[in-house]
């Protein structure tokens, strides 16, 4: 079958969502989808979003950021953009929707917001795709007619290892998780690939020009973002690369001034490194692995003294008899090799006797050889190889023919040699295939030598070989001087098979020996282990008995498909870390003192990383990009070129029309133009003059102009990212921001998300839950797909999108558009504004909006958008549901201007969310003439405590009655005995209590001592409740206290147990709607219990209402509900009729 007759399933861009939830009726949807599209093209018509700085009419130039700034309040916010090979998913819109909800509650708060976004197409992604295209046309033909369907076409996806899985130094920082760590391979061919991605077969082969990439994507993001009704500017966009020449002069201007202040260095040093594409591979570049880094060990040479005999046999005549070959083992621990008592092979494991020089041979495998080929080994730097065949052993052994061999092992107290002995956990894949053993500090090490002991002739050794005495090479304060051996009894280690146990006896004794470990034998005896473990190295590598070896600590695949190695090779890279700790510890007291990070977790990752990131190579010689200023044969690598061009976004308008700068902005300025002094002065990086002025041409009005809009927006007030993007791109942004910029211009936030689950479950394309961001607006419209991301969570912890939620959201809002075109039309509503005419339900509703609209505003401006959402949506209209409920109850119709005050203030709290929505209610249900997008938070007073009381009085008590009584009903279905039968009529009475028991006079005291502290804190005060002896009913009396002062109720009042309110009077007006909620109630007593000794109340009748009910005055005899009731907690009694 070709692939363009019968497209198997794979290829089918519809099959990534096969698993997603499947919608029937949408009538309601497309109603709701006609309005959203109305909205956004008028959105887009009249220019809402573009941002404007303030001119120099409003506040003339040089006035400084400061006057700008608390003159005209500005938000400016920004995502990640894009990278242009493919459509956006909904993981990206939920990293952006956070920028968008900011940015319309900033909009709302009069604040002047810019939010740009741009294309990046920077790297090797796109031009490795396009390359791999260009070899699929030529194969397969421009339409791939030749192509014939391969049989298990659809291999197993196999996920890329993360850091996480094969760390192994502990004093490294890595990110727990990758972008990486959910992508695979699927699909054979880049064509079938493209089709996966719903790009028609006639198309593809215009891909195979990487700039066709350029012009291809940019239009899909730009109209998915519409889609989803962003507030973008879009007048700032732009592509990166040379292909726009203005963003070129941005991009070397910056990589000059770095070079110019040695922040760019050139030397020597390891990277990770493709040798098909012969060049370094960055976290961008690469398919599999991102966030994998170099690993540097120490590579021990252990001289053969003797040779076991298969392996003598092996090499007779291979090897010149005076040649001297070493066994090499990597080491992560070279302070204690004074304490090695043999050396491991894997039985099974393939070994290679490689050539280093004329007498010199490694025995190691043959993926260790083929790293260090590329490390100044086996090939001079320069010639690197591009194959594996390009570098043979001389022989090949298997692991088992060397055991027994006899080798010198350097530092070691057993001068006579040490043995080869087997251990089948070494893994090909790791290291060099040869393991030293130090079973005085490696719990796995001591193991497996005991072990060996205890099955001398099982595994064909002789036991005295595995006997060397086990000397105490560090000495720790919670594990002796031993402490392999200690771990592994206390843990109960039995045998090398316990692999969790050991690993967690290896973290145990690493953490402990480098941190807290002294050195008990050699130079540098009474040393701390950590300053003593570079001397150690250092004097191995001196005495030419060690060199320094690196690999990838994660399997690593470039975009072209190839496994990467480390290579050891000059570069220019950027100076991160150690090796400028006044630039890394600047960045460092930033991140600890000034900047927002929103969570613990974000600030830690950010120091974490800080401490452990080191140089960054910023150059390659393949892919897209802008070229080295002053190496052209080099391209800025695309994690180098996308630190700060957020500064870019300020100006670019002025620049350029168009995303390739082929049309003129704002100001007729060409590319040429814009010099690096250009650049300096908008940036404030020098101030202007006449030689600027006609060195580039530029006018003055001009140079003012751009400086003014880079002035107002910077600083970033906002950089929203996904957590994977701390150990590089978000670390790198503070970096350059810090060394390039006035500090009054570094970033102000940082927001870190994390991923985005789908239904409970990781995204995924061959599983088929994935969607595309324009399948999601697509399916359930932009508002209810923006409202499920904001339900989704908030946190760096993962986050779900639940399609449920997305769904049940289109109801929602469809029926409460509804609702609200309807109910202002009700000839019903009260429409009278006079105070005698308010109702006590009006007011309550007045109130609790003006509650909620304060608590949505509180919840925006921590950017918590799922508890915002709670109180702008859900609570909000739950709180319309209660005043229409009990105003039916109470026979009193609704308030005209209350209802239009509940709409508009609905329409406004749900703008930044829902803006479609909120706009169609704003514009065509309350008929305003302007759209919402550029309405103010509502100004609502304070909410009355009092008020407040009453409104949670009344529900907490409504509910507790229905309650109860529903769970009468569960009973009796159940066929249980019942004091009365809720079914048939009956009559409700509420107990009231006039005074306090005495107990409470004690908790008062105590939550008053509190409070006079200006402490509520729960642990301490729940710790001091139960310490005085009366918990159970303590604790729910001083929850309430609690609540009360809490919600800004006087203190005076809760402490002298004075209720806010008048609670016969408002169970009065209860009455008729609990008469009518309750089933077959005839009537509704209110029962007032006075007296505070136990056996001296009387129960006296305060108010009453239908039928079987006593008079107001009558006394009334208690039961047993009454003896609990307290001043604004009644009890309630149900008896039939």
């Amino acid at each position: 079958m070709t692939a363009t007759n019968g497209v198997p399933n794979a290829l089918d861009p519809g099959n990534a969502a096969r698993s997603t939830l499947k919608l029937e009726n949408t009538e309601k949807r497309d109603t709701l989808i006609a309005i959203e599209k109305r909205y956004q093209k008028q959105w887009q018509e009249s220019g809402v979003f573009n941002a404007v700085a303030p001119t120099m009419t409003e506040i003339p130039a040089g006035s400084g950021s400061k006057v700008l700034h608390q003159r005209h309040p500005k938000y400016y916010g920004t995502f990640a953009y894009p990278y242009m090979n493919g459509t956006l998913h909904a993981g990206h819109s939920f990293t952006a929707s956070k920028v968008e909800y900011t940015a319309g509650f900033s909009r709302m708060q009069g604040k002047r917001v810019l939010f740009p976004l741009g294309f990046h197409c920077t790297g090797m992604p796109i031009k490795a795709c396009a390359d791999k295209l260009t070899e699929d046309v030529r194969r397969f033909g421009q339409n791939f007619e030749s192509y014939k369907e391969e049989e298990h076409e659809d291999g197993e996806e196999v996920p890329a290892p993360t850091q996480a899985e094969t760390k192994e130094d502990i004093t490294k920082f890595s990110s727990k998780k990758s972008k990486a760590a959910a992508k695979g391979v699927k699909l054979k061919y880049q064509f079938q690939i493209m089709l996966a991605l719903g790009i028609p077969k006639e198309e593809i082969h215009k891909f195979a020009d990487a700039n066709y990439w350029l012009k291809y994507f940019p239009p899909l993001c730009k109209r998915d973002m519409n889609n989803f009704g962003a507030r973008i500017d879009w007048r700032r966009s732009f592509v990166t690369t040379d292909a726009n020449p203005y963003y070129d002069t941005f991009v070397r201007w910056q990589m000059n001034r770095l070079k110019e202040l040695d922040k760019i260095q050139y030397g020597s040093r390891y990277t990770i490194y493709s040798p098909k594409d012969g060049q370094p591979c960055m976290d961008h570049d690469r398919t599999e692995g991102e966030g994998v880094a170099p690993q540097e060990y120490t590579a021990l040479k252990l001289k053969v003294i003797e040779w076991a005999p298969e392996a003598a046999k092996a090499i007779q005549g291979k090897i010149p008899d005076s040649a001297n070959v070493y066994l090499v083992p990597a080491t992560l621990r070279p302070e204690t090799m004074y304490g090695q008592t043999c050396c491991f092979v894997g039985p099974k494991i393939r070994y290679g006797v490689f050539q280093v020089s004329k007498n010199e041979y490694f025995v190691i495998t043959k993926r260790a050889a083929w790293n260090m080929a590329f490390q100044d080994l086996f090939f001079k730097t320069g010639q690197f190889p591009r194959d594996a065949s390009e570098l043979a052993p001389t022989v090949e052994l298997t692991g088992l023919s060397m055991i027994g061999t006899l080798v010198n092992a350097p530092l070691s107290a057993h001068k006579e040699g040490v043995r080869v002995l087997p251990m089948d956990t070494v893994s090909p894949t790791k290291g060099t295939g040869v393991v030293t053993s130090v079973p005085s500090d490696s719990p796995d090490d001591y193991a497996t030598v005991t072990d060996l002991a205890k099955k001398a002739d099982y595994y064909g050794i002789k036991k005295e070989w595995t006997e060397l005495e086990i000397l105490p090479i560090v000495k720790t304060p919670s594990y002796g001087n031993l402490t392999a051996p200690y771990l592994v009894k206390m843990m109960k280690i039995n045998s090398p098979k316990d692999t969790k146990l050991l690993a967690d006896a290896k973290e145990l004794a690493y953490k402990e020996g480098y941190y807290k470990g002294t050195m008990l034998v050699g130079d540098f005896k009474g040393e701390p282990v950590e300053a003593a473990k570079p001397k150690v190295k250092a004097q191995l590598l001196r005495n030419g008995d060690a060199f320094e070896y690196a690999e990838p600590n994660g399997h690593v695949v470039s975009r072209s498909a190839d496994e990467c190695v480390v290579a050891y090779l000059g570069q220019w890279f950027l100076n991160y870390g150690e090796n400028d700790p006044a630039w890394r510890d600047q960045v460092l007291e930033y991140v600890r003192n000034d900047m927002e990070s929103y969570s613990s977790e974000t600030k830690n990752g950010f120091e974490k990383n800080l401490e452990w990131l080191n140089r960054w190579a910023c150059a390659r010689t393949y892919g897209l990009g802008s070229k080295l200023p002053w190496e052209p044969k080099f391209l800025v690598e695309s994690l180098s070129d996308s630190t700060i061009y957020m500064a870019y976004y300020t100006i670019a308008h002025f620049l350029h029309s168009d995303n390739f700068g082929t049309q003129p902005g704002l100001l007729s300025i060409n590319p040429s133009q814009m010099i690096d002094e250009v650049w300096d002065y908008i940036f404030c990086r020098r101030g202007i003059s006449e030689s600027l002025i006609q060195s580039s041409g530029v006018s003055k009005s001009d140079l003012e102009t751009m400086r003014r809009e880079f002035e107002y927006w910077y600083p970033l007030d906002q950089r929203i990212s996904g957590k994977d993007l701390i150990p590089n791109h978000l670390t790198f942004f503070l970096y350059i921001h810090t060394a390039l910029f006035p500090r009054e211009y570094w970033p102000r936030a940082i927001r870190a998300n994390g991923h985005l689950m789908l239904n409970g479950e990781k995204m995924s394309k061959s599983t088929g839950n994935f969607l595309t961001l324009n399948d999601a607006v697509t399916k359930y419209g932009a508002d209810a797909t923006r409202i499920a991301l904001a339900d989704a969570g908030d946190g760096v912890e993962d986050a779900n999108f639940e399609e449920a939620v997305a769904n049940q959201i289109i109801l929602r809002m469809y029926t409460l558009k509804e609702w609200c075109e309807d109910i202002l039309k009700d000839p019903s509503l009260r429409t009278s504004t006079s105070p005698d005419k308010t109702t006590l339900w009006d007011k309550l509703f007045l109130n609790e909006m003006h509650t909620l609209v304060h608590q949505a505003h509180a919840h925006y401006t921590s950017t918590d958008y799922k508890v915002a959402l709670k109180s702008a949506l859900y609570d909000f209209t739950s709180t319309r549901d209660f005043y229409r409920e009990v105003s039916i109850a109470a026979s009193t119709p609704m308030s005209q201007p209350l209802i239009r005050t509940y709409i508009t203030l609905q329409a406004l709290l749900i703008t930044p969310i829902a803006p479609h929505w909120a706009d169609y209610i704003y514009q065509e249900v309350l008929n305003f003439d302007t759209t919402i997008q550029n309405a103010r938070w509502p100004e609502v007073p304070q909410p009355d405590p009092s008020l407040t009381a009453i409104y949670e009085y009344i529900r907490s008590t409504s509910t507790a009655i229905t309650s109860a009584e529903g769970q009468q009903i569960k009973k009796k279905a159940k066929g249980k005995a019942l004091y009365y039968d809720p079914e048939q009529p009956k009559r409700l009475t509420i107990y009231i209590a006039t005074s306090f028991p005495s107990w409470q006079s004690r908790y008062i005291d105590l939550v008053k001592s509190f409070h006079s502290k200006a402490s509520l804190e729960d642990k301490a005060l729940n710790a001091e409740v139960g310490r005085m002896g009366e918990s159970k009913k303590a604790m729910p009396f001083v929850q309430n206290l609690k609540k009360r002062l809490q919600s800004g109720e006087d203190a005076n009042n809760v402490f002298e147990r004075k209720l806010a309110f008048e609670e016969v009077e408002v169970l009065g007006q209860m009455l008729k709607g609990l008469k009518k909620t309750v089933s077959k109630c005839a009537g509704v007593e209110v029962v007032a219990v006075e007296g505070e000794e136990e056996g001296k109340k009387v129960g006296r009748i305060v108010r009453s209402e239908g039928e079987h009910v006593g008079q107001v005055g009558d006394e009334k005899a208690l039961v047993g509900p009454a003896e609990h009731a307290v001043p604004g907690g009644p009890t309630f009694y149900f008896e039939n009729v």
